[in-house]
């Protein structure tokens, strides 16, 4: 007889991506969870025993309440009202998703929740803004990209990251922390080209001559 999925709410391309990249029973914690159908989708299908949902907004948490309370997965869904990860508590969950937040805010997150910077943490990562701040944050703290996949949702292009704590930091150059892995995946010359307008708009407006024709050379050893 076959068997029948368990309901469970429907993503978006860049969500989906980053439910996927969830270690199959991992506890895990959704930052900023907002309507909370990540959430629920990671309790519903099984891929998470327990999820705890977070938001700093009173609204949002009550309609992540409700999504959990439609997909009948509230037992395994924690909403909690909390910036970042001052609800969570050490050691509660392995895997950490925050989607939808500027490169900085997540950073900031990060950085002020020093236990996640241990062996068997890992952060799935889709930033609003800045994908090479946040390339370049994870390198220099220790933690590896295992996966950097581009994905396309409704007309902007987004980076979906998976990042492993090895305390091993590095320093990477320009060009990594502008495409990172995305190279390996369908989709990476969309990705590459909308990169590379973001880069060049942005040297528009920058004031340091010397720099700004470092970056020039830069971008044109990348176009080659």
């Amino acid at each position: 007889m076959a068997t029948t999925e368990p309901a469970a709410p429907r993503l978006d391309a860049r969500l989906l991506t980053a439910a996927r990249l969830v270690r199959p029973g991992s506890p895990a914690a959704d930052v900023g969870c907002d309507h909370g159908r990540l959430a629920a989708w990671l309790a519903c299908t099984g891929r998470c025993p327990r999820v705890v949902a977070g938001d700093l907004r009173p609204a949002p948490l009550a309609t992540a309440r409700q999504t959990c309370r439609a997909y009948g997965c509230e037992d395994r869904v924690d909403c909690r009202l909390a910036a970042g990860l001052e609800g969570v508590l050490p050691g509660e969950v392995r895997d950490i998703v925050v989607a939808g937040l500027s490169a900085e805010t997540t950073i900031g997150i990060f950085e002020a929740a020093p236990w996640v910077f241990a062996p068997g943490i890992r952060l799935i990562l889709v930033p609003a803004t800045r994908h090479e701040t946040l390339r370049r944050w994870l390198a220099g703290r220790g933690f590896a990209l295992t996966e950097d996949i581009p994905v396309e949702c409704a007309g902007r292009w987004y980076a979906v990251m998976a990042a492993d704590y090895t305390g091993e930091a590095r320093d990477p150059d320009e060009i990594w922390c502008q495409l990172g892995g995305t190279g390996a995946h369908a989709g990476a010359a969309g990705y590459r080209e909308d990169r590379f307008r973001r880069w060049r708009k942005r040297l528009r407006g920058l004031d340091n001559e010397a720099e700004r024709a470092r970056q020039l050379a830069l971008m044109e050893e990348w176009k080659g």
